[in-house]
């Protein structure tokens, strides 16, 4: 199963602080750490294990950091990845505030039957969830909930980060 991802719109001083620790790992987790810690409920949105199968939506079906299609490949891992070790055991995934708003505008016009057609593509044996109606049902609600988000984030002017244990 999936870990748990959750998104975060920075404030100017998270940004400068977590853009200023890119390098150090141990740094960029404390900063991560410390915004988690403030668990702003108005600056996050959880998307469970569902930003698992919306990443694969968005990019050909696979779990991969490069694919798809810009913007909308920057909605769960396709942004600049934070974290410098080869193989880190957390995702940092940093997607600038001019970047938001393009992923906000992009996500919006997606559709439930525009999903439905990426998310069909998806092949079963590359994903440790049960692809189906249910699971389908459970990754729109939350992808409807990422595009609430994103817009949030773009009329404010912030960046966000992605963050999921690996």
């Amino acid at each position: 199963m999936a870990h748990r991802g959750v998104h975060f719109a920075l404030t100017k001083k998270q940004e400068s602080s977590l853009l200023g620790a890119v390098g150090d790992d141990e740094a960029v987790l404390a900063v991560v750490g410390e915004i988690e810690e403030a668990w702003n409920a108005s600056s996050l949105y959880e998307t469970d294990a569902a930003w698992d199968v919306i990443h694969r939506c968005f990019c050909n079906g696979k779990l991969l950091y490069a694919g798809g299609t810009y913007p909308l490949n920057h909605v769960i891992c396709g942004g600049r990845q934070l974290m410098t070790s080869d193989d880190p055991d957390y995702t940092v995934t940093y997607v600038a505030p001019e970047q938001v708003r393009e992923v906000a505008e992009a996500a919006a016009k997606v559709t439930k039957d525009d999903l439905a057609a990426r998310y069909k593509k998806i092949k079963q044996r590359d994903y440790d969830g049960q692809l189906g109606s249910e699971d389908f049902e459970y990754t729109w609600e939350n992808f409807e909930g990422l595009i609430r988000f994103f817009s949030g984030a773009a009329s404010a002017g912030r960046a966000v980060i992605f963050t999921v244990d690996c």
